[in-house]
Order: C-alpha cells, then sequence, then structure tokens
C-alpha cells in the first residue's frame, strides 16, 4: 500500500558485509517530518541486472568497489532490496511548469533512501524509477532505459566540464515492459547529489501556508550549506539562502550557456536551491551554434531555448522569492535578485575569456565574443568544434582548419574577426604555447551530443554495453585526446541533428 509505514526489520537481509560497515545512512530530511513526503516502499523491478557502474562515485561515497555482476548490488539499487538502515522517503513539492503553477507534484517515481556522509560531505541516495508513490498521479512511477542512460552520462559530461550537476552509482536495467511512446525496458538508478531540495519545496510550504515548516526548511538547507548563519534569527538565514541560491544559478547558467548546453524544461521543480544541474529530461548540446535551439519536442513556444535559459532562470528565482515573501520584505527580495544579472554577465564573461584564451581582462572582450557568437551563428558552425579547433590556432594565414568549418560566405568575417583576436593576443603577457595548453583544457574534444546519446541507447537495448562504456570514459575525460576514438569527436551527419527528445521517461 502506497504511503504506508516502513518496518525497520525490512530493511534487514544479506548484503555485502564491506557495505554494511561502510554506508551508514541518515535521515535528517525525512526526519523534518510528514509535512515534507511519505514513507514508500520501493516496488522492485523485474529481474534486475547492473549493465554499468560509477567508480567515482561509489569512491565519493566511501563505499567498496562494485563489479557489474554483483547480484546484490542490482537488488540494492533498483528497490528489490534496501541499503542497510534505509527508510525510503517520497518528498512533496510543487512548482510551475511551463508558467504554470501546479500544485499536485512530488517524488512521483524516486524515493529518498537517506544520507551518507563522507569525508565532511553529505550526499542524497535517490533511487529513481521505484514505482509509484503518492505524488506519481497517472504515472507509473518507473523509468526506463533511455532516459537513465541519457541523465547518467548527462551528470557526468557536465560534472567534466566544472559544471556542477548531480551524478548516479550505476545503471540497472530490467525485463520489467514500461509504456511510453512505445514499449520500453524499465531500468534504475540512484542519483546522488548534496541536496534534492527543489525551488518548488519552498513554493510547495508557501502556498500552503505551512510557515513553520517553511522555516525549518530554511534552517535545515543552512545548517548544511550555510553554517555561518546557522542559529541566526530566520530571516538572516533566509537571506544569505536566496542570495546563495541566486548566486549558485547564475554561476549555473552562465556554465550552460559557455558549453552549449540546453537543459530543455527548466519548470521550478527542476531547479536546485544548491545550484546544480537538476532533473534531466530533454536535454541538449549544441551542435551547430543556434542560439534559438529547442531541444524539447514539447516546448512548443521556446520557452526553455538554449538562449532563454538566462531569462527562465531568473524567472525561477523571481518565483522562489516569492516563495520568500512571508519571511523578507520586498526591498530585500529585490536586492537578492538584483545580484542575478551582473553575476551572470561577469561569470559568462570569465568563462568565455578562457574559451578565447584570454588570461587579462579588456574592455572589448565582450564585444569580441558577441561578434564571433554572430559568425558562428551565421555561418551554422559547430560550437564545440570550433572552439577545440581554435584552441590549436597561432595566428597562421589561411586559417584552413577554421575556415573547413565555417561556410564560405562568412570566411571573410572570420578573417576580419581573427585579425582583431591576433591585436587582442598581443595584450597577453603568456606564450602562444601556453594559451594552447589552457584552451584545450578549457574547450572539451568530446560532449554529449544527442546523436551520440542515441546511438549508446540503441545499442543498450540490444544487450550491448560497450559503445556505453566507450563514451562514459570519454566524457568524464572530454578534453584529453583519446586519438584512437576519434569518430567519437566529430560532428553529426544531418540526420543526427535536431533529434526529438522527449519529457517521458
Amino acid at each position: 500500500m502506497l504511503g504506508r509505514k516502513i518496518d525497520k526489520s525490512e530493511t534487514d537481509f544479506l548484503v555485502s558485509t564491506d557495505i554494511a560497515n561502510t554506508l551508514k545512512l541518515q535521515h535528517q530530511y525525512s526526519d523534518l517530518g510528514p509535512v515534507f513526503g511519505t514513507p514508500t516502499p520501493p516496488t522492485p523491478l523485474e529481474k534486475p541486472r547492473t549493465i554499468h557502474v560509477n567508480p567515482s562515485v561509489i569512491a565519493l561515497l566511501g563505499l567498496p568497489p562494485v563489479s557489474v555482476g554483483d547480484t546484490a548490488w542490482a537488488e540494492l539499487t533498483s528497490g528489490a532490496k534496501l541499503f542497510p538502515g534505509s527508510v525510503p522517503f517520497a518528498m512533496k513539492y510543487t512548482g510551475h511548469q511551463f508558467g504554470s503553477y501546479n500544485p499536485d507534484l512530488g517524488d512521483g517515481r524516486a524515493l529518498l533512501l537517506g544520507e551518507v556522509e563522507h569525508q565532511g560531505q553529505r550526499w542524497d541516495l535517490h533511487l529513481k524509477g521505484a514505482g509509484q508513490t503518492p505524488y506519481s498521479r497517472f504515472g507509473d512511477g518507473r523509468a526506463v532505459l533511455r532516459s537513465t542512460i541519457r541523465e547518467y552520462l548527462a551528470g557526468e559530461a557536465l560534472t567534466a566540464l566544472g559544471i556542477r550537476s548531480t551524478r548516479a552509482l550505476s545503471i540497472v536495467a530490467s525485463s520489467e515492459p514500461v509504456a511510453r511512446e512505445k514499449m520500453e525496458a524499465g531500468a534504475a538508478l540512484i542519483r546522488v547529489a548534496e541536496s534534492h531540495i527543489r525551488f518548488g519545496h519552498f513554493e510547495y510550504l508557501f502556498y500552503t501556508r505551512q510557515l513553520e515548516a517553511q522555516h525549518k526548511l530554511v534552517e535545515h538547507v543552512c545548517a548544511q550549506f550555510l553554517p555561518e548563519v546557522s542559529g541566526h534569527p530566520v530571516q538572516e538565514q533566509a537571506e544569505a539562502l536566496l542570495r546563495f541560491t541566486v548566486r549558485r544559478s547564475a554561476e549555473l547558467v552562465a556554465g550552460w550557456q559557455s558549453v552549449g548546453f540546453a537543459h530543455g524544461v527548466l519548470n521550478t521543480d527542476n531547479m536546485s536551491i544548491i545550484g546544480d544541474t537538476f532533473d534531466f529530461g530533454p536535454y541538449g548540446f549544441l551542435d551547430d551554434y543556434e542560439p534559438g535551439f529547442i531541444c524539447n519536442h514539447s516546448d512548443h513556444t521556446g520557452r526553455y531555448a538554449f538562449d532563454a535559459q538566462p531569462g527562465v532562470v531568473l524567472w525561477n528565482l523571481n518565483a522562489l522569492a516569492h516563495a520568500f515573501s512571508s519571511l523578507l520584505d520586498t526591498e530585500t527580495l529585490k536586492d537578492c535578485l538584483g545580484q542575478y544579472q551582473p553575476l551572470l554577465v561577469d561569470c559568462f564573461a570569465e568563462r568565455m575569456r578562457r574559451k578565447l584564451g584570454l588570461a587579462l581582462e579588456d574592455d572589448g572582450d565582450q564585444q569580441l565574443c558577441a561578434d564571433l557568437l554572430q559568425i558562428l551563428e551565421s555561418g551554422q558552425v559547430d560550437f564545440t568544434l570550433f572552439f577545440r579547433t581554435l584552441s590549436h590556432y597561432c595566428g597562421e594565414r589561411p586559417a584552413a582548419s577554421l575556415h573547413a568549418l565555417v561556410a564560405p560566405a562568412q570566411h571573410q568575417a572570420l578573417d576580419t574577426w581573427l585579425s582583431r583576436y591576433d591585436q587582442r593576443l598581443q595584450k597577453e603577457q603568456r606564450s602562444a604555447t601556453e594559451r594552447s595548453h589552457d584552451m584545450l583544457r578549457t574547450n572539451p574534444k568530446f560532449v554529449l551530443r544527442n546523436y551520440l546519446a542515441q546511438q549508446v541507447i540503441e545499442a543498450a537495448e540490444a544487450e550491448d554495453y560497450g559503445p556505453l562504456e566507450t563514451l562514459f570514459t570519454l566524457l568524464q575525460s572530454p578534453f584529453d585526446e583519446h586519438t584512437s576514438h576519434e569518430e567519437w569527436a566529430a560532428p553529426p551527419p544531418e540526420s543526427g541533428k535536431h533529434l526529438p527528445i522527449s519529457c517521458s521517461s
């Protein structure tokens, strides 16, 4: 029965002694009280089997190494069995979806198993694909292999690019059929994050006028992430938290724009209070530089298009600020939100200077960057490949490698821009070799293009997991040359661009 109380004895089962001795789950979030969610047992997947394990996240939690063939691990990470001490908890929240408030949201297919503390950091373990919860509405509570692989790879790709993101422990496949646009294979993963608290958690408590609980949530988040204000009056904590979230969100979206990442569905319930990339759905990395790129085929108005992301994140921060209006006055809220634009501009400018190999700041840098992006847009130039190629540029004429990427009609514009770039580089105080080295550690060779993800998914659906392992490895070290895998760095064929990606999972 959904929402029933879980007896602690249900977690008593035989597991690896190493895991039992290592994993000490805490429940600081669920212990906040029943208003925050509902204890809910998972519904096990049929015949679960692990198809990939993430050793770096295993180590992050201080767990012993795990092998793909470990059947006990497959059961633990699919909901068939529970980690020792786990009390699965479906979190309740609300949020604005495509601009409209929806009061009926919550963990509809995921469960917070508990928190793990290791080396001074606390990590949530969140089982996705766990079956129905009290907040599933009309959903089946399942995840499918397609979306699970996409989330698993995206977390690693963004983390390696220096952008805050949730990650995952491993992928479990199953023989269970799940109906989406077509029948697909059910799957599960354990998402790992420092926090799973969303903007929507605060909206839920505000709109339902559970203000004491909202105060408790503010104090809970500050205790973990802003200990310098923990214990201060709750209004002071709320202001510090809102400023923290505004700053983290500005840094996050600046990172997305600098690597060409489009989230695809930036509802407030998909926004992390600590500024992680959260809830991967119909995301996409740019191929050709296309500012209006829409990766979600359900986004008919382009609300969440690539170039709309900075504005919609500010919209979401305004929604969060409104939820804080029970704690903070209007002028304070405006002042907090007023940080966003200058922070975003500064963070994006710094990232783009690094992409251009500019160690020093100059007044003309933003215009230089803007003019280059205009050329990339007009010439339908591959975003990732251009900056990687530019990393090798040493002032040669003709700039054949760069010309090869740009439509002939834009060659003159590119040459004019390169002349300006050459002049700008003369102001730098380091050698071309040093600049190139730093650019090659900033501009990735490998990104998670949708056509590559689709190839990996199709192979995995045919039970060939070699491509998954290859792409996973490349994305964890995207700046390395990996000369034996050049085909994974190639731009997509025309048929591989604008693949329709849906929210269904």
